[in-house]
């Protein structure tokens, strides 16, 4: 089982998240404060980290961004509101998916794997193949642009390929969501359309004008074709 790193302040939280993960066989470090956590991160060294979003001190979005700066680890925020405005900061900053407190420990063990295996599963054939200067490796989960890695957090690199498996498919928000993240019910499209404004920073010339991820208004989402 992957091990989790857990930054929470709440410790009424923060300890029955951790006793549930264990009970399901994860090796948990738990932190209560930002800090505390960036420290946990380089000795813990997690394949997963649970993160706050309001912390004392440097906050999750804060702490989500300095992780970013060197790693893509897969990052899940936990939020007291899932309409909260932060919550959207928390995904530009880089974070594959969020959790609304309280929740059971079921779903964040469902959350967990669900984003594992988007580093797992590259979907699609498998092999390098050649989008004008991007290039994708199926098999080794990497991108390149102009022949320079990519460095993408697991839900980038998943949205991507699955994009670029079907080249001009118009996908809707709510068909990514589950293909993607896995979300069944009628999801979070914010999630979504912040990894996609991500991506377009780390892959298009112009991010306003994006070449490889385009907007079909009032859809959703298509690949190409390039110019």
């Amino acid at each position: 089982m992957p091990r989790v790193l857990l930054i929470e302040d709440d410790p009424s939280v923060r300890e029955g998240v951790e006793l549930g993960l264990r009970r399901r066989g994860h090796e948990v470090s738990a932190a209560e404060t930002g800090e505390a956590g960036l420290a946990a991160l380089r000795t813990f060294q997690p394949e997963l980290v649970l993160l706050d979003l309001m912390l004392p001190g440097i906050n999750g979005v804060q702490v989500c961004r300095k992780i970013r700066e060197t790693s893509q680890l897969p990052i899940i925020m936990l939020t007291a509101r899932g309409d909260d405005f932060d919550v959207v900061v928390g995904l530009e900053a880089g974070a594959d998916d969020y959790i609304v407190k309280p929740a059971r420990t079921e779903v964040i063990e469902a959350r967990i794997r669900a984003v594992l295996r988007r580093l797992a599963d590259p979907g699609g054939r498998p092999g390098l193949e050649f989008h004008g200067e991007l290039a994708l490796d199926r098999a080794g989960l990497t991108a390149a642009k102009s022949g320079e890695r990519v460095a993408l957090a697991p839900s980038e690199l998943k949205l991507l390929l699955h994009l670029a498996a079907s080249p001009e498919q118009v996908f809707s928000r709510q068909q990514l969501l589950e293909s993607v993240w896995e979300h069944s019910y009628h999801g979070d499209a914010r999630l979504v359309d912040a990894c996609v404004r991500r991506l377009r920073h780390k892959i298009e010339d112009v991010p306003g004008s994006p070449l490889y991820i385009q907007t079909v208004r009032g859809f959703g989402y298509r690949f190409g074709p390039l110019q």
